[in-house]
């Protein structure tokens, strides 16, 4: 039997399987409204066999996208405009629907991917964006505005309010962003954070405000669903965040009762030096895995079924999230049953869809 085709218990979530769609960011959102683009988008998405589905990073306040694109949940006009694409996504599928809530911090106010991604100018349509230190993230970028008593109260209070609506929304699940250099990896890594009050300095000071933002997020979300955290694994860069305080941080969040850990790594800085390779991340996860018994996500140039397979069956994490790989081959994970002689749930409409010789391939839905 298939261990990437085992089921997966997650707190109320059963999983038919260990494949995961991971958040991708569309840039296409309306004011932070989501447009008919999330729907045909996400929808196919959900059509792909995978266990799991993410939403791309949600924004929990105007000022914490990345980019004017960037789809959010802030207020009601933004939860109103995410109803349809979750009714959609519920009509054509079973797959579990979990919301990656963010912030951007000091990444805040970029121009789109495609038009450069630099820090758009205040005079241009840019926002003033908010950090734990006035660091910018490019040297000549302008500073963040240094979150003081009351900014750290609002942005407790956003991550709580959305989470909130993602409830009112029937989500199964969230995902704090605390990774690839936004908000809440600014404030755990010593590159971006040189606070030197009760947030900053130690790496128990470091650690506090994410884990009073899940400690809202949690409270504010229902006890029988799930709430993960995804993190940077490492910074990629001398004297910032690695495997070791990462799995310090898991541990602080496994006494809170945290659900599963999505671990990927860099971002924090264009320093960084990365050596990227197929599945280069999956040993942060099992690092992780291995030393606090979590549940855990690995990313990272999965592309194989195979490869796939070997990780969950040697123990290395607990699911396989795929991005750019679900978007170039969107029933990657009806090609990795057939692979490996599984059988996957789809809709009756797609029954016959099955190649000749392979009727066992799909089971109705």
């Amino acid at each position: 039997m298939s261990s990437l085709f085992s089921p997966l218990k997650i707190r109320n979530l059963t999983l038919p399987n260990r494949i995961v769609v991971s958040p991708m960011c569309q840039y296409v959102a309306d004011n932070g409204k989501a447009t008919a683009w999330h729907q045909v988008h996400l929808g196919g998405l959900a059509l792909s066999g995978a266990s799991m589905v993410f939403l791309e990073a949600t924004a929990v306040e105007a000022a914490g996208r990345i980019t004017a694109g960037d789809l959010g949940l802030w207020n009601d006009d933004t939860e109103a405009a995410l109803q349809p694409v979750i009714k959609a996504m519920r009509l054509v599928s079973k797959a579990a629907i979990v919301m990656q809530l963010g912030h951007a911090g000091r990444k805040a106010s970029s121009a789109v991917p495609w038009k450069g991604g630099k820090l758009v100018d205040l005079s241009a349509g840019g926002w003033e964006n908010f950090g734990p230190s006035p660091i910018p993230h490019t040297e000549g970028d302008r500073a963040p505005t240094t979150l003081d008593a009351a900014g750290l109260d609002r942005m407790r209070q956003a991550f709580a309010s959305t989470a909130e609506r993602a409830a009112r929304l029937g989500l199964d699940g969230v995902e704090l962003h605390a990774a690839h250099g936004y908000l809440l990896h600014q404030f755990l890594s010593p590159i971006s954070n040189r606070r030197t009050d009760a947030y900053g300095g130690s790496l128990e000071n470091r650690m506090r405000f994410p884990l009073e933002v899940f400690d809202a997020v949690r409270a504010a979300f229902p006890a029988d669903k799930a709430v993960g955290v995804r993190l940077s694994a490492t910074d990629w860069m001398d004297g910032g965040w690695d495997v070791e305080q990462s799995i310090a941080f898991v541990k602080a969040l496994q006494a809170r009762g945290v659900d599963f850990i999505d671990v990927s790594s860099a971002g924090i800085s264009p320093e960084q030096q990365i050596s990227a390779g197929p599945g280069y991340q999956v040993p942060f996860a099992a690092q992780i895995k291995q030393a606090t018994g979590v549940t855990t996500i690995a990313v990272g140039l999965i592309t194989e079924a195979t490869q796939a397979e070997d990780v969950i069956a040697s123990g290395k994490a607990d699911l396989v999230a795929l991005a750019r790989g679900m978007l170039y081959d969107p029933r990657w994970a009806w090609h990795a049953a057939a692979e490996l002689g599984a059988t996957i749930e789809v809709p009756p409409s797609y029954l016959r869809a099955a190649p000749h010789g392979q009727s066992k391939l799909f089971r109705r839905g």
